[in-house]
């Protein structure tokens, strides 16, 4: 949030939406802002006013109140409203819209933000994030600070259909029964912990495998609370995982599985707790299609994941796509290549049919990729850096700088064209979304910045055990600035 020429404040939107902390910007009054300029755009630009949208949320302190608050505005725009009935999963209010044939979607969740935020995000016909140039043309719509927004009671259109509440699990569930066998998951008698983070994610998993189901989730962390207890945020990366690591090993689940606040990442630990990072899980992913499932199909992935994604597109002759970091381009990508799966290093995976992350799924096929091959987790691990020739190794630090820095480190960068890194020769160097080094064994070295915060992130993949550490360290030589965050240019 900031303020324009005229002393009004401007809301501004992120890579996904918008997102701001509850009771200071994110406030009744601004969110209305942002739904009557998404109620414009679906109604003027994405036939809105004949197929109506799905508005849903996730657990967040006052969700379902700016749900309902949204619901109001758009249906005074005349926009038909499908409005879930409970707190949601992301990928169920995605595949809610195609499922109902809807224009698009607003979601009411900050996913894996700190408790104090929420987000509101705009989905398309097809359940993917709008493409950035879309994105501008809805904050473009954005009404000045103090204009009056339509809107109309929520009683009344509910009486008068504008807006229907529904119940979106039966859809979603033939939706997840087309990708995997929930019978044999279900039949396996397998133990899996659980951890859904206090969030959306909360009872879905139990639901899909049915009454009576012989394998049976040990779960923690499983009762609403918007305070998200013992982390930081509901994020599925250790630290946030160590509890569900513990868990694992004390009732001796064959695997551990935990998803973000609104379930749309994931985040997994073998049957010794040990982390499963996210660049081992699309390795595994890609291998259970390819190689289990026999499925062919482009891959699309972002520039901060996995080398072993070439290594098996080109095993298996389908096509590997990279592009910048977020599903605002991984989505689009998804559906020009009807791609099989796309993914990016945080967590988020998605499946052919449905452009949008689902953490659900991705731990249904992790499960059933177990199954097919007999394998524990431990095991497909070993199983995958045998298919793909080599044993990779992955490392990212975040480092928090001073921001007059900024301009300089950036400067940095921009003129760093070196001919070798940590001892590996640099075959290429890549600046579409950062500043990414590639050397000869499809390893890499990734610095990208927060758009939001002083904050620069580094990460590397390589073959090399011994060069992880340098190759960071490398980094952020490059951009003068140490583990501690200084500056330290020559």
């Amino acid at each position: 949030m900031g303020m324009g020429e005229d002393g009004r404040e401007v809301i501004q939107f992120g890579t996904d939406g918008w997102r701001a902390r509850i009771g200071e910007d994110y406030t009744f009054d601004n969110l209305r802002r942002v739904a009557a300029a998404a109620a414009l755009y679906y109604r003027d630009a994405a036939d809105g006013a004949a197929r109506g949208i799905v508005i849903g949320h996730d657990r967040r302190f006052a969700a379902r109140d700016f749900a309902m608050a949204a619901a109001e505005v758009v249906a005074a725009h005349g926009v038909p409203v499908w409005l879930t009935a409970d707190a949601t999963p992301t990928p169920v209010i995605s595949q809610s819209v195609v499922a109902r044939g809807a224009a698009g979607a607003i979601n009411l969740t900050a996913s894996h933000n700190p408790p104090g935020d929420l987000g509101f995000k705009v989905r398309d016909a097809t359940g993917a994030a709008l493409a950035p140039a879309v994105l501008a043309e809805v904050e473009a719509r954005l009404p000045a600070a103090g204009a009056a927004v339509p809107r109309v009671a929520l009683s009344a259109a509910l009486a008068d259909g504008r807006v229907r509440v529904f119940d979106p699990a039966p859809d979603y569930r033939a939706h997840v029964a087309r990708l995997v066998d929930l019978r044999r998951i279900a039949d396996a008698g397998l133990r899996i912990a659980y951890d859904p983070m206090w969030g959306a994610g909360i009872g879905w998993l139990e639901w899909l495998l049915g009454p009576g189901a012989r394998t049976r989730l040990h779960t923690i962390h499983g009762t609403p609370n918007p305070l998200f207890p013992e982390m930081s945020r509901p994020e599925p990366i250790p630290p946030n995982t160590d509890a569900l690591a513990r868990h694992t090993r004390a009732v001796g689940a064959d695997i551990g599985i935990a998803n973000d606040g609104d379930a749309d990442r994931v985040g997994a630990v073998d049957e010794h707790g040990r982390f499963i990072h996210q660049l081992q899980v699309y390795g595994l992913l890609a291998y259970y299609l390819l190689e289990v499932r026999g499925e062919r199909g482009a891959i699309v992935k972002t520039l901060s994941t996995t080398s072993m994604l070439e290594v098996l597109g080109r095993k298996y002759g389908v096509p590997v796509h990279e592009t910048g970091v977020g599903f605002k381009y991984v989505g689009p990508k998804m559906l020009e290549t009807d791609a099989m799966i796309g993914g990016e290093e945080s967590g988020g995976f998605a499946f052919r049919g449905l452009p949008e992350r689902d953490g659900l799924v991705v731990a249904l096929a992790l499960v059933d990729l177990m199954l097919e091959t007999g394998q524990s987790p431990s095991q497909l691990i070993r199983t995958l850096y045998d298919a793909v020739g080599a044993e990779w190794h992955y490392h990212r630090v975040d480092v928090r700088f001073d921001e007059a820095d900024r301009a300089a480190v950036r400067g940095r960068l921009d003129a760093a064209t070196p001919a070798e890194l940590a001892g590996l020769a640099v075959t290429h160097i890549d600046r579409r979304d950062g500043f990414k080094l590639r050397f000869p064994d499809d390893g890499w070295m990734l610095i990208r910045f927060s758009g939001t915060e002083p904050l620069m992130r580094v990460y590397t993949e390589t073959t090399h055990a011994d060069k992880v550490a340098a190759l960071l360290d490398g980094g952020l030589a490059l951009a003068g600035i140490g583990r501690d965050g200084r500056a330290r240019p020559g």
